[in-house]
């Protein structure tokens, strides 16, 4: 789990330095500071899981085992993209290794994670559909939709909210009538409260197994909630200047990484090793670079391709 909130974090550096290149065009959501629910949920579920992410979806989709090529090419709009660049930094894509997509409409994702796990119900298939939504979803119907269908046909499926305590702008607190949006919402639907640190990938991962044995076992689903900060604002737009003076460099002290960095440590994991792994991150991140840009645009005829399900474009009524 170190080694994947490492490349996370590296790969997602690197998507910010090539941004500022002008090598990815228009705007994309980091998750800086984030990394720790991703790579404890990317180390918790099993192959054949399926992954539905917001926009901001680079690191579960790293998490789950794509290449640090096909998503920073995706960023780039080069042909050795996940979607050889169609779908862009919001639109992230693997039914390969269960990503059933990022989503960029507020909540819209979460009735589609009760249709994959209601499909898995009536067929009989063993995976678990895990959903990933920021505190700002909470507050979206679509949210108390998903969870109340959910829960009465005791769906197969994970909700997670990762609450930075920021709907974009605007602080969650200040718009939402509980504590914890999410978590102090469960008992409406008959499930627990579980709000954990979201920085602590250990802590993460012991509820994602929780949940996931849960799901898998015919009992229903779960709706964690994992309290993190992001490191920087919003989008590549947002220069975050609304946060209060502190609150970054508080939250920076509950890094994830420098807190599983120090675990290891005093586990007694030789430094040398955890360095080892901090270089060959920093090595894959180069080479993916090297590749993405090496790699061709996207040609134009993938502008039309795929409109329709026939493959084309070409209107009919």
């Amino acid at each position: 789990m170190f080694q994947l909130q490492v490349e996370i974090r590296d790969c997602e550096k690197r998507a910010y330095d090539l941004f500022l290149q002008n090598l990815i065009k228009g705007t994309s959501h980091l998750s800086l500071g984030q990394e720790a629910i991703a790579a404890a949920f990317g180390a918790a579920m099993q192959p054949g899981d399926k992954s539905f992410c917001t926009y901001r979806g680079h690191a579960h989709t790293l998490a789950r085992g794509v290449g640090m090529e096909k998503m920073l090419g995706e960023l780039m709009l080069r042909d050795i993209g996940l979607m050889r660049g169609k779908g862009g930094s919001m639109h992230l894509t693997s039914a390969e290794h269960g990503v059933m997509g990022s989503y960029a409409i507020i909540g819209g994702h979460l009735p589609i994670a009760c249709g994959s796990a209601w499909r898995a119900q009536y067929l009989g298939d063993p995976d678990v559909a895990v959903c990933f939504f920021g505190d700002g979803t909470t507050n979206i119907g679509a949210f108390h939709e998903a969870l109340n269908f959910a829960v009465v046909w005791k769906l197969p499926v994970v909700f997670v909210c990762e609450n930075n305590l920021y709907m974009e702008y605007t602080p969650i607190g200040d718009v939402t009538a509980v504590p914890h949006p999410a978590g102090d919402r469960a008992s409406a639907y008959g499930l627990q409260r579980i709000v954990i640190d979201g920085n602590d990938a250990d802590v993460v991962y012991r509820s994602a197994r929780a949940a996931l044995e849960k799901a898998r076992s015919g009992e229903g689903p779960s709706l964690i909630e994992c309290l993190t900060y992001r490191h920087s604002g919003h989008s590549r737009a947002d220069p975050a200047k609304y946060r209060p003076e502190g609150e970054l460099e508080r939250w920076l002290e509950r890094d994830p990484l420098k807190i599983y960095r120090q675990r290891l440590i005093d586990f007694g994991i030789p430094a040398n090793e955890i360095s080892r792994i901090e270089e060959r991150s920093r090595e894959k991140v180069d080479e993916a670079t090297a590749a993405c840009k090496a790699s061709p645009p996207a040609p134009e005829t993938l502008l039309t391709a795929d409109v329709y399900d026939d493959g084309g474009w070409a209107w009919r009524n």
